[in-house]
């Protein structure tokens, strides 16, 4: 669609899929695809006909990690002035829902994407970890924080202290992966669930994610004034009035995400 570099843009009954693209190197993020990714959500979420987007990756991996090549001369000064990580706190103002497909490795900064994403799927053989310990580092693009708000401390300090490798189901009994799939059928159980969200009312599903996401991240007494507040807004939708009129009609609904 785009003229990207490092990734691979595509848009099918509302679905936009954007695939990671340097399988020569297991898709190693550098800094130019994570620019390139954030920009293809960027432009999707304002997309009207775009109403659910999928992520994924070409050849043997998902992402094993980010370009090491890239940042291994870099010092403080340098992450300080050019601050890479500011790209990825964008991903969290996407409003619309974004569904990871894993197959192969997720490892490091692909991780982390993983876990910036708003549900996974993964392929049954497909393994996620944090090896960052292992060259004397850490990560720094939300991989401490999202692990430990899923999985608590100490299952967190495991996995980022020892650098160890988390098996697929592994991930799906700690509520990080979604659903669990054969590797052949990854990506066609992915873009079904996809357009099974393309029928739903485009606005609920953009105040449910607002709500769940404040949910993760604030006091539940504030979480709740959020929730009450996007139930109230809906009644101003026209998707609402069908909705409620379909329900009485015993009709299937024709939401319009309006």
């Amino acid at each position: 669609m785009n003229d990207f570099t490092f990734i691979r843009t595509s848009v099918k009954e509302q679905v936009a899929t954007i695939e990671l693209n340097r399988p020569e190197v297991l898709n190693a993020l550098n800094r130019g695809m994570v620019r390139e990714v954030i920009s293809a959500l960027e432009m999707f979420d304002r997309d009207e006909d775009v109403k659910v987007i999928l992520l994924s990756g070409t050849g043997r991996a998902f992402a094993a990690g980010a370009d090491i090549d890239e940042m291994a001369d870099d010092g403080p000064i340098d992450f300080e002035m050019n601050n890479p990580f500011a790209d990825w706190d964008r991903i969290a103002r996407v409003k619309k829902p974004i569904i990871c497909a894993v197959h192969g490795f997720a490892l490091g900064g692909g991780f982390e994407l993983a876990l910036a994403c708003d549900m996974i799927f993964a392929a049954d053989t497909a393994s996620f970890g944090f090896p960052e310990v292992n060259i004397g580092v850490m990560p720094g693009a939300g991989g401490t924080q999202r692990l430990t708000k899923l999985l608590g401390k100490t299952h967190a300090l495991h996995w980022l202290w020892t650098g160890d490798k988390m098996t697929a189901r592994q991930a799906y009994e700690y509520g990080l992966a979604a659903r669990l799939v054969a590797p052949e059928l990854l990506m066609e159980e992915t873009e079904t669930f996809a357009r099974r969200l393309v029928n739903q009312p485009p606005l609920s599903l953009r105040l449910i994610k607002e709500a769940v996401d404040a949910a993760v991240d604030q006091p539940l007494n504030e979480g709740m004034q959020l929730e009450r507040k996007n139930f109230y807004l809906l009644f101003a939708s026209e998707d609402q009035k069908e909705g409620m009129k379909a329900f009485i009609e015993k009709r299937r609904p024709d939401f319009k995400g309006k």
